[in-house]
């Protein structure tokens, strides 16, 4: 099973934090592999998210997620509804200091022959994408988030 995580720890309030990552809009200004992304409402259990990823030769996948789980400055849980592959996309904070611990991780189930034929491909992929995290802890400790 592909599987990557990410921990870094930003020099800001846990709340502040917490709203950003929540928010999954922000993860194009993040995350290389986000072409696009738009939310049917405010983060919760149940929200949706509709995004386009990169795909193969750099064209765009659809790839919704859905907030399955939702516990406000401890973890946020998505769940891919469409797309080739149906990740879990996890966040969990961790108060540290006067910043914020923050987790990011990916996985997905495989079988047969996406197995045998995308499991490289897709762990290179989400090592890449859990990387990004370093690029959101410079956007939220600059302001710029």
């Amino acid at each position: 099973m592909p599987a990557a995580s990410h921990t870094v720890t930003v020099a800001r309030p846990i709340g502040e934090v917490f709203a950003y990552f929540a928010d999954a809009t922000n993860s194009a200004g993040w995350r290389s592999g986000v072409k696009e992304i738009t939310a049917e409402g405010e983060p919760a259990v149940g929200t949706i998210y509709r995004q386009t990823v990169s795909g193969p030769g750099g064209r765009g996948i659809s790839a919704d997620v859905q907030i399955t789980d939702y516990v406000p400055n401890e973890k946020v849980i998505l769940k891919g509804i469409s797309g080739p592959l149906r990740p879990t996309v996890s966040y969990l904070f961790t108060p540290a200091g006067d910043g914020t611990e923050v987790t990011f991780a990916l996985s997905a189930e495989l079988s047969g022959l996406k197995k045998l034929l995308m499991n490289g491909p897709v762990q290179k992929t989400m090592t890449a994408e859990v990387s990004g995290l370093d690029r959101a802890k410079a956007l939220l400790e600059s302001g710029s988030a």
